[in-house]
């Protein structure tokens, strides 16, 4: 059975109440309560039934933005505990908008739902060169790279992600997962990536599938 403060923390995510949080964080961790457990059974428990519910169609962008900043008012806290541990995280994700696209809003949700669910996440911004990102990904020894295109006229930049990784020979070690107004499960086949996320609900399963499917093509 979930502990009462954790079951609230896990509420108060859900409901965007962000000046709650950081006080039953404090309250967790005076009690004894292993600063992994505020984390996945407080904070990535409540953001688990948000991305549900976004994706459903029972919550909206303003609403979810709303639990992201409550998930992190908990784990603003909890993040120097945490990286004591190791195996703290659920992955570490690379993310950015492609080299000629600025657009930030879905790549930023994206991003608070995967650090939502437990990874790390990189943002490395907008406008991002290809070999960037791979650059990037050695630095932090990244397990997936995420490329986010809002233009038609950008996306074709991103097949060259790919091409760096085989280049460096990481293709086999690095997943590439992608998403975008105007990409889809076809144009993520025909470039070779690993995965393709339609909203920000949707890059948390494809991501907890590519690290599940990690070591395999």
């Amino acid at each position: 059975m979930m502990d009462i403060t954790l079951s609230k923390i896990a509420n108060f995510v859900i409901e965007g109440n962000a000046g709650e949080i950081p006080q039953l964080v404090q309250t967790a961790l005076q009690d004894g309560q292993d600063p992994q457990e505020i984390l996945n059974q407080g904070l990535i428990a409540g953001m688990d039934v948000v991305g549900k519910r976004f994706k459903e169609g029972d919550m909206y962008v303003p609403e979810v933005i709303a639990s992201s900043k409550a998930m992190h008012a908990g784990l603003d806290l909890l993040k120097p505990l945490l990286s004591k541990s190791s195996g703290s995280q659920s992955g570490v994700v690379i993310l950015g908008t492609i080299k000629g696209d600025v657009h930030d809003i879905g790549k930023s949700l994206v991003s608070s739902m995967l650090e939502g669910a437990g990874f790390e996440v990189v943002d490395i911004g907008v406008d991002v060169a290809p070999e960037r990102f791979v650059e990037v990904c050695l630095e932090k020894k990244a397990h997936i790279i995420g490329i986010s295109s809002l233009l038609t006229t950008t996306m074709v930049h991103m097949p060259a992600v790919l091409h760096k990784l085989e280049q460096e020979g990481l293709r086999e070690q690095i997943k590439v997962m992608i998403g975008g107004a105007p990409v889809t499960t076809e144009y993520a086949q025909q470039i070779g990536a690993d995965g393709y996320a339609a909203d920000a609900a949707s890059a948390v399963d494809v991501a907890r599938d590519l690290m599940a499917r990690r070591g395999t093509r």
